[in-house]
C-alpha cells in the first residue's frame, strides 16, 4: 500500500492554526474510514522541546512512549483520538544529531555529509517512517515558508513528491489574509507573496486554507485561486472560531473533501460527524456553568496549559457545562489575601509546574481547599505541594519541603530517586547533576487502585490505570504511615512510588503525580478531570 501525503505549511506569520487545520483534515478523513496518521516537522535546532521554557515554546506533549514533543502532537491526539509516539515528530537537533551519529560511526563510507543529500534524505525517511501502514499521513512542516532553517525540510517534501508520484502527494498552504481597518478590507497580497516564496523553492500549492478575522466573499476568494494557481474550489477559509473543535465542522461545509479526493485519487469520503457535531453545540451553548480557579505561574501564557485547559473543555462538553477558568498567579496569593482570590469559586486546580517560584501561593490555594472543603484537584506538582502542606500544617512538620527547592531539607517529603524504571522497562540513572533534557519520569505508567477509593470511583472500579508522566521528583515513602495515620489516602501507586492521594472526610480532594490531561478527548474527556469538573458542579 502506497502512504499518501498531505503537506501542510505555512505562510506570513507564524501562529495561525497550521497545527488546527492539519489536524481538522486528519479528523474528517479518519471520520471517513480511512487510516490516518499525522506528523510535525519542527525546524527548530533543540533536539526537543523539553528543556525550552513553557513562555518561550507553550506546554510540552508527552506521548505514551515518553517522548516530549510540540503541543501540536496534543491538537493531532485529541481530534483524531489516537495515541502517537516519537515517530510523530521531529526536529533539526534531531535530524542532525542522527546524521552526525552516522557519519562517527562511519556509515557514510568518507563521503562528505552535505544538507543535500544527506540531511534532507534523513527527513524524508522519517516522513517515510511515520507514513508506514497508514493510508494517509499528514506532515505539518513548522515555522512558515522563507524561514532559513526550514529550507531543507521544504526541499524534502518537494523531493519526496517526485518519488511518490503526483496522485499520492497533495500540498496545503495555510496563509493569513489580513483586514486593514483604516483601509476597511481584507488584503489579499501577504497570501501571493507568501506563495510566490513557496513556489520560488520548487513548491506549488494545492489548496490555500485563509485564516481572517471575517468570511472571505466569492469575489476575494477566487481572486486568490486566480493569483495562487489553485482551483475555485481550492481556496478553504478557516475564520476565528468560539471553539476550535468547529473547524472541522467549518471545513466540511465548505466541501474540503472533494477536492483532497480528486487531488489524491481517493472515492467519495463522507465522515460521520454527528457526535462531534453534538459536543460542539454542548461547549459553544452549555446548559449548566461551573467556575474553577486555576492556580498557575504561568498564567501570562495559556498555551503553557494547553491540554489540561482543553481537558477541562472536553470534561464539559460531557457534562453539557461551561466551565470559567479564574486564572490565578499563584505569586500573587498568599496567607492575607487567599480567602478573597478564592471565596467564590466552585473547584480549586493547582498545576504542574518546575522550580520553586509560585510555589507558596499554591500551598495557601491547597490549604483553602482542604480547610473549606472545596473540590481540589492537584496535577503533578500540585500533588506533591498537596502533601508538603499537609506535612506542615496538619503532622506539624514546620520544615516539611522539596529537595528540588532545598537540597538539604530535614524533612524532604519530596526527593529525588536516584534509579527507575523508564516506560521503556529500562533503567534510569538521575541526579542533581543529570541533564534536564530526557531525564525525567516520562511517558505511560501503570497505577495500581486502591479500591473503595475515590480514584476508584473516578475511574469506574478499575483496578489498575495507564496515565502519563513528566516529572523529575517523588513522593517520599518514608512518611506513608504519617499521613495514612492523619487523614490522607494512599489510593494509586506504582512499584511502590505513590501516584495517587486524596483525603479523608472530604467532597473532593484528589493529587495525582500523573498528567491526566494528556490522554483527554473530545470524545473521550479524561476520568480525572471529568471526575474533578463534576464535583465542582455539585459543589454549587
Amino acid at each position: 500500500m502506497q502512504t499518501k501525503y498531505i503537506f501542510v505549511t505555512g505562510g506570513v506569520l507564524s501562529s495561525l492554526g497550521k497545527g488546527i487545520a492539519a489536524a481538522s483534515i486528519a479528523t474528517l478523513l479518519k471520520h471517513s474510514g480511512l487510516k490516518v496518521s499525522i506528523l510535525k516537522a519542527d525546524p527548530y535546532i533543540n533536539v526537543d522541546p523539553g528543556t525550552m521554557s513553557p513562555l518561550e515554546h507553550g506546554e510540552v506533549f508527552v506521548t505514551d512512549d515518553g517522548a516530549e514533543t510540540d503541543l501540536d502532537l496534543g491538537h493531532y491526539e485529541r481530534f483524531l483520538d489516537e495515541s502517537l509516539s516519537q515517530d510523530n515528530n521531529f526536529t533539526t537537533g534531531r535530524v542532525y544529531s542522527s546524521v552526525i551519529e552516522k557519519e562517527r560511526r562511519g556509515d557514510y563510507l568518507g563521503k562528505t555529509i552535505q544538507v543535500i543529500p544527506h540531511i534532507v534524505g534523513e527527513i524524508v525517511n522519517r516522513i517515510k517512517k511515520a507514513g508506514e501502514d497508514q493510508e494517509i499521513l499528514i506532515v505539518e512542516i513548522g515555522g512558515t515558508v522563507g524561514d532559513i532553517e526550514g529550507l531543507p525540510f521544504l526541499e524534502a517534501i518537494r523531493a519526496l513528491k517526485g518519488e511518490v508520484g503526483r496522485k499520492n502527494t497533495m500540498n496545503i498552504h495555510l496563509t493569513l489574509v489580513p483586514y486593514i481597518k483604516v483601509a476597511g478590507e481584507l488584503k489579499t497580497k501577504p497570501t501571493q507573496h507568501s506563495v510566490g516564496e513557496l513556489r520560488r523553492i520548487g513548491i506549488t500549492p494545492d489548496m490555500i486554507i485563509c485564516r481572517a478575522e471575517m468570511p472571505l466573499n466569492r469575489e476575494l476568494k477566487d481572486k486568490i485561486a486566480s493569483s495562487c494557481g489553485v482551483d475555485k474550489n481550492c481556496v478553504i477559509e478557516s475564520p476565528d472560531s468560539k471553539s476550535i473543535y468547529q473547524i472541522p465542522l467549518s471545513f466540511l461545509n465548505q466541501d474540503i473533501l472533494t477536492p483532497i479526493a480528486e487531488i489524491l485519487g481517493l472515492e467519495i469520503v463522507k465522515p460521520d460527524m454527528k457526535n462531534w457535531d453534538s459536543l460542539v453545540k454542548r461547549i459553544i451553548a452549555p446548559t449548566k456553568e461551573s467556575t474553577i480557579a486555576f492556580v498557575g505561574k504561568y498564567i501570562d501564557l495559556k498555551e503553557s496549559y494547553k491540554s489540561l485547559t482543553e481537558g477541562i473543555i472536553h470534561a464539559g462538553a460531557t457534562l453539557d457545562t461551561r466551565v470559567n477558568l479564574k486564572w490565578l498567579d499563584s505569586e500573587k496569593i498568599d496567607e492575607q489575601n487567599a480567602s478573597e482570590y478564592l471565596k467564590d469559586v466552585d473547584g480549586i486546580l493547582v498545576a504542574g509546574g518546575f522550580g520553586e517560584r509560585g510555589v507558596a501561593g499554591k500551598i495557601e490555594a491547597i490549604k483553602f481547599a482542604r480547610e473549606k472543603k472545596i473540590p481540589y484537584l492537584g496535577i503533578c506538582l500540585g500533588m506533591q505541594l498537596a502533601l508538603i502542606e499537609f506535612a506542615r500544617n496538619v503532622l506539624g512538620l514546620e520544615d516539611a519541603s522539596s529537595v528540588e527547592f532545598k537540597k538539604d531539607c530535614k524533612n524532604p517529603i519530596i526527593y529525588l530517586i536516584d534509579s527507575f524504571i523508564d516506560a521503556h522497562g529500562k533503567e534510569q540513572i538521575r541526579t542533581h547533576k543529570s541533564p534536564l533534557g530526557g531525564t525525567m519520569r516520562l511517558g505511560a505508567y501503570e497505577c495500581d487502585v486502591k479500591s473503595g477509593t475515590l480514584l476508584s470511583r473516578v475511574y469506574n472500579g478499575s483496578k489498575r490505570i495507564k496515565e502519563r508522566h513528566r516529572h523529575r521528583f517523588e513522593a517520599n515513602p518514608k512518611y506513608k504511615n504519617a499521613f495514612e495515620k492523619a487523614g490522607i489516602i494512599i489510593s494509586g501507586s506504582s512499584n511502590g512510588l505513590i501516584e495517587v492521594i486524596e483525603l479523608k472526610d472530604h467532597p473532593f480532594f484528589l493529587g495525582v503525580q500523573f498528567h491526566p490531561e494528556f490522554t483527554s478527548r473530545l470524545t473521550k474527556p479524561n476520568p480525572t478531570i471529568l471526575g474533578f469538573v463534576k464535583a465542582s458542579l455539585n459543589a454549587e
